[in-house]
C-alpha cells in the first residue's frame, strides 16, 4: 500500500499538477485563437507573438510596480500588473487590427490571405518584443514559492516521495477557472456576448439585425488581447519568459484549438488538456512510478521514455496531423479547417 502511495504521489508531481497548470495556460491561449476563428474567421498566426507582448507589458510594470515598492505579499506582484498588461495589449491589437486587417476585411478578403498578413504581423511583434525587452530569458515571480513543499510533505506523511505544489501552478488553475467562467458568462447571458455569437453564427443575418460589426470586431480584439496577455503571464510565471519561447507556443495552442473543434470555445478548453496531457505523459520518464509499482526482479532499467523532453512539441504535431486526417473538425464539432 506504501508503495502504491509513493507511486501515487510521484504521478502526481510530475505528471498530474504540471499538465494540468500547462493545459489550463493552453487553453487560454487556444480560445484566443477560436474566438478569432470564429468570430473574424481567420487563423490568427500572430497569437503566440500577442501573448509575448502582454506578457513584456506585463513584466515591464512590474518592475515599475517592484522599484516604487508595490508588492502583492505573497502573492507574484505581476497579478497586480496583468491589467495594465491587458490594456497596453488591448491598445496594440486594435491599432493593429486598424492599420492591417481592417483593409483586408473591408475589401472581403480570403481567409487565406488575412493568414498571410498575420504572420507579417507575427514577425513585427517578434522583433517588437525583442527589441524592447530583449531575447533573454526573465524570471519575474516573487512571493511565496510554494504552498506544498516536498521535505513538508514527506514530515506530514512519512512517505519516502514528497508532493510539491508550486504557488504559480495553483494560481494558474485558479486564474484559468475564473477567466473562463467570466468569459463563458458573457458570451451567454450579455447582449453583447449574444451579438458575437450570432455575427459568427450567420454574419448576413446578424448585420440585417442591426448589430454593429465594427463594434463586435473591437470587442473581440480586447477580449483576445485579455486572454493572450493572461495565458502568457501565467506560463510566464510558471516557467520563465523568452520571446521565442512563445513562437514555439503557437503550435501547441493551434494544435489545442483544432484538437477541440476550431471556433468552439468548449473545445478549446478540452483540446488544451488534450495536447497538455498528452505532451506530459509521453515525454515523462516513467521508471520512478514503475519500481514503486513493480516487484523487484522486474524493476525497469531505462528512463521509460517514449520522448525526450526536447521532443515535446513534436507530441503537439503528432496529435494535429492525426486530428486533420481522421476529425478535421475536432472533438466538439468546430468549423472544418
Amino acid at each position: 500500500m506504501i508503495e502504491f502511495l509513493n507511486a501515487l504521489v510521484a504521478l502526481t508531481n510530475f505528471v498530474i499538477i504540471p499538465a494540468t497548470a500547462y493545459g489550463a495556460q493552453l487553453a487560454l491561449g487556444a480560445l484566443g485563437v477560436t474566438l478569432i476563428y470564429g468570430i473574424l474567421r481567420f487563423s490568427n498566426f500572430a497569437h503566440g507573438d500577442t501573448m509575448a507582448f502582454g506578457t513584456m507589458a506585463t513584466i515591464l510594470f512590474t518592475w515599475l510596480f517592484q522599484s516604487v515598492g508595490i508588492s502583492f505579499g505573497a502573492l507574484p506582484t505581476a497579478l497586480l500588473a496583468l491589467p495594465f498588461g491587458i490594456a497596453v495589449t488591448a491598445l496594440l491589437v486594435l491599432g493593429t487590427d486598424r492599420v492591417v486587417y481592417q483593409f483586408y476585411r473591408k475589401q472581403k478578403a480570403a481567409p487565406v490571405i488575412l493568414v498571410i498578413v498575420s504572420m507579417g504581423v507575427m514577425f513585427v511583434m517578434n522583433g517588437l518584443v525583442r527589441f524592447i525587452i530583449g531575447p533573454e530569458e526573465e524570471r519575474f515571480a516573487d512571493g511565496a514559492r510554494f504552498i506544498i513543499k516536498a521535505r513538508d510533505f514527506k514530515e506530514m506523511t512519512g512517505l519516502s516521495e514528497g508532493l510539491a505544489l508550486r504557488s504559480t501552478q495553483a494560481i494558474t488553475i485558479v486564474t484559468a477557472v475564473i477567466v473562463v467562467a467570466a468569459l463563458f458568462w458573457f458570451l451567454n447571458r450579455t447582449r453583447t456576448g449574444k451579438s458575437m455569437r450570432a455575427f459568427s453564427d450567420n454574419e448576413d443575418l446578424a448585420l440585417l439585425s442591426g448589430i454593429n460589426p465594427e463594434r463586435v470586431v473591437m470587442i473581440t480584439w480586447v477580449i483576445v488581447a485579455a486572454l493572450a496577455t493572461i495565458a502568457g503571464t501565467l506560463y510566464g510565471l510558471d516557467k520563465s519568459f523568452k520571446p521565442f519561447t512563445y513562437f514555439h507556443l503557437l503550435l501547441p495552442i493551434f494544435a489545442s484549438a483544432i484538437v477541440g473543434g476550431l471556433g468552439n470555445p468548449l473545445g478549446a478548453i478540452a483540446g488544451g488538456f488534450v495536447v497538455a496531457y498528452s505532451e506530459v505523459t509521453i515525454t515523462y520518464a516513467w521508471k520512478k512510478v514503475l519500481t514503486y509499482l513493480m516487484p523487484d526482479a522486474l524493476d525497469p532499467s531505462g528512463l521509460v521514455q517514449l520522448l525526450s523532453t526536447d521532443y515535446k512539441f513534436a507530441v503537439s504535431f503528432m496529435i494535429l496531423v492525426i486530428v486533420l486526417l481522421f476529425k478535421p473538425t475536432g472533438l466538439f464539432k468546430g468549423k472544418s479547417v
